[in-house]
């Protein structure tokens, strides 16, 4: 196919935009998916343990500072959180919970809240740490 006193059309994509665009979407999803993560705010202590490996979605359980239960997203009181945590093993496989607690939670009420949640039949309760420097 020749046009254009004998010069040859070029079929070929230019792809150095698409590239160009691409990179820029890579950079703004690395900047905006640290503040996307959600959650409750917590102070977690250090330690050097291993990481736990789970079949399904671990359960989060937070205590934060002002000593505030929330089962993953939801605020709840230390009074209903056996009945909650029954009606939730219900329907799970796996009974196991993960709890992070703040550091300058007193350890009196942790140990009240492990209490509740050994009553309300948890089989597997992790404790989340961070890694020590």
């Amino acid at each position: 196919m020749m046009t254009n006193g004998g010069k040859r059309l070029m079929s070929d994509i230019n792809v150095t935009p698409f590239v160009d665009v691409m990179l820029v979407l890579l950079i703004i999803f690395m900047v905006t998916a640290p503040m996307m993560m959600q959650g409750v705010e917590v102070d977690l202590p250090q330690t050097t343990t291993k990481n736990i490996k789970t079949k399904e979605e671990p359960l989060f359980l937070t205590i934060s500072k002002q000593q505030e239960i929330f089962l993953e997203q939801d605020r709840m009181k230390l009074e209903d959180l056996e009945g909650k945590i029954r009606t939730i093993s219900k329907y799970r496989r796996d009974k196991g919970i993960l709890l992070r607690a703040d550091r300058e939670v007193p350890y009196g009420f942790v140990i009240q809240v492990i209490a509740r949640l050994k009553r309300a039949g948890v089989e597997n309760l992790g404790m989340v740490t961070e890694p020590e420097d």
